[in-house]
């Protein structure tokens, strides 16, 4: 069997708020009317819908104008997260989604991590174009430099303290041998 509804919010994977939805006895019983995600259809519903459809239009239009001027703020910029690696460039660690929404953070946007397209974590150092979905209409990309403190920039003198002749770091105490007995 199968129930009518109207959905009162937006669910994943079955409509958006207001639309008229089938769904299985089971689920509507046990699921979308108890968490006041739905309700069943009546000629008094369905004309609230109607005007509801109304102011829904107007707000999808204004987060759809909103998404397209963050895309484009976001498309002009350039951000550089640091990633720690060895000598010879081998990555510590990786950056994932969630250092890319914590960089856009710093940056003055608010982007959920989940809304970073990354198929894999970054797990080298270059520029790399990172997509955003920021509306299920809209996507943007920006360009993330990843750069590590333990490299060398290309073309860059070295510090002072690295030149050749000069001791590197710190001194190290030298241990006293100790003498093993053998038996």
């Amino acid at each position: 069997m199968s129930t009518q509804l109207i959905l009162t919010s937006n669910v994943q994977g079955l409509g958006a708020e207001g639309d008229q939805v089938t769904v299985a006895d089971g689920f509507a019983r046990n699921f979308l009317l108890p968490k006041s995600m739905a309700v069943l259809v009546t000629p008094s519903e369905l004309r609230r819908v109607e005007s509801f459809k109304l102011l829904r239009a107007g707000r999808e239009r204004k987060e759809l104008e909103q998404a397209q001027e963050l895309a484009r703020k976001i498309g002009k910029l350039n951000s550089t997260v640091e990633l720690q690696t060895g000598e010879k460039g081998k990555a510590f660690g990786s950056i994932t989604s969630a250092d890319i929404a914590e960089a856009l953070r710093s940056c003055g946007f608010e982007i959920d991590r989940k809304a970073v397209l990354l198929t894999e974590p970054i797990k080298q150092v270059g520029i790399f174009d990172i997509p955003i979905r920021l509306n299920s209409q809209v996507n943007a990309s920006f360009k993330l430099n990843v750069v590590s403190p333990n490299l060398p920039v290309p073309g860059a003198t070295p510090p002072p303290e690295t030149l050749p002749g000069q001791r590197h770091g710190k001194a190290r105490p030298v241990k006293p041998k100790t003498s093993r007995k053998t038996s």
